[in-house]
């Protein structure tokens, strides 16, 4: 028996002024075929590797920006997001700086000192009103840039003790509005500390759904992927579970990734994708499908576009519709760590058409716009079909 998990209702549609980044003068590239794909405080001379692995972005510069961290990155074509200190405001003409940012994660418990014995410890986190002041600083400052803030993973995970005394859900309501890009991180795999993390794979897209909500669409929202061990021993993330997780970001209305690659343990390596063959090969793969399908991920989402229903009620599928040079897009993720079949049921579309998987070499035969797949644990499917005739490629508005 089927039962209907994934209604409707739950395709969000974006708002047109927040699918792409294009309305600030000195911002991330936002032409049809962009699509910002970053990693995490990387040292510039890894630049040129990152960009083979398809990365258009750094964010964030290891006690900079400096004047060596820019010239680098410049030579190798690669913009950054960073921090808004003396030598980045003396580069405020160049256009490899693509925006400013927070410190990281100021809705995490912070360290304080106590002035009488100079003990550090934990406290609570940066007050939400202190955000918004920087915000307006920082803006005032240089308004041709977004400003970032990345939050950490209380935006998705109501048992993380990390965020210390006092410290309140609605916080983030104020938040939210302290950035014009709006990030947040969470590691289900790496970094919940619970031997099933892995059943956690959906708490990237809790994370966006409610950064969408608390921001009422007004601000554009990316996110952090794991692509390492990070500090856990026992368990790091495979291939199969990144490109989850990149998709339920994608699908769930993320408008840009940033890749968290750093180990801590068993030993430190601040690049350890870069020396994983496995991972960086499915990353790479990753990247690029991504960019090819951009001028796809940047047309408005189609509200309604799709209804499926799956056959194990435990296990969502949920999905993106998009129409782009006369073709459909239906991009599909399973939701939890087990087996589905999902039976698609797709709007506007002929009585008979074809869907294409793309990367797995196989179609599928559509019939009233209906078809099903079968679903292994957090599979990915991505179909296109076409939905006009071939002489026919102006973009479905």
């Amino acid at each position: 028996m089927f039962h209907i998990i994934v209604l409707a209702g739950l395709l969000m549609a974006q708002p047109e002024e927040t699918a792409s980044v294009g309305h600030w003068e000195n911002g991330p590239p936002s032409g049809p075929n962009d699509f910002p794909i970053a990693v995490w405080l990387q040292d510039p001379k890894y630049a040129g590797r990152y960009k083979q692995a398809g990365i258009n972005l750094y964010v964030g510069l290891w006690r900079g920006p400096t004047e060596a961290q820019l010239a680098a990155l410049k030579d190798a074509g690669m913009s950054v997001i960073c921090s808004q200190n003396k030598v980045g405001l003396a580069h405020k003409k160049d256009k490899t700086i693509v925006g400013w940012m927070h410190g990281d994660e100021p809705d995490n418990a912070q360290l304080i000192t106590d002035p009488e014995s100079g003990r550090r410890s934990y406290g609570g986190p940066v007050p939400p009103s202190r955000i918004l002041e920087d915000y307006e600083r920082l803006r005032a400052t240089d308004p041709s840039r977004p400003i970032l803030l990345n939050l950490g993973q209380g935006v998705a995970n109501d048992d993380w003790k990390g965020r210390g005394r006092g410290a309140r859900l609605d916080d983030y309501l104020t938040y939210v509005k302290g950035g014009d890009i709006v990030s947040f991180d969470v590691y289900p795999v790496a970094g919940l500390d619970r031997p099933d993390g892995a059943d956690y794979l959906w708490y990237v897209a809790k994370g966006i759904d409610r950064l969408l909500k608390w921001s009422e669409g007004r601000r554009i929202v990316w996110n952090c992927i794991e692509s390492s061990r990070i500090s856990n021993e026992k368990a790091k993330i495979t291939p199969h579970q990144v490109r989850a997780e990149v998709w339920m970001a994608l699908v769930h209305g993320s408008r840009g990734l940033i890749y968290f690659v750093h180990q801590f343990k068993p030993s430190f390596n601040d690049h350890a994708l870069l020396d994983d063959p496995e991972l960086l090969t499915a990353v790479t793969a990753i990247n690029r499908q991504i960019l090819e399908l951009a001028p796809a991920l940047n047309r408005p989402t189609i509200e309604d576009g799709a209804l499926v229903v799956s056959s194990n009620e435990q296990v969502p599928i949920d999905v993106m519709v998009k129409r782009h040079s006369g073709s459909t897009y239906v991009f599909a993720v399973g939701m939890r760590n087990a087996q589905t079949r999902g039976s698609f049921t797709v709007r506007d579309l002929p009585a008979q058409a074809e869907a294409e998987v793309l990367g797995e070499d196989r179609h599928l035969t559509l019939k009233d716009g209906r078809f099903e797949d079968e679903f292994q644990p957090y599979d990915v499917h991505l179909y296109k079909i076409r939905s006009q005739g071939p002489d026919q490629s102006t973009p479905v508005p």
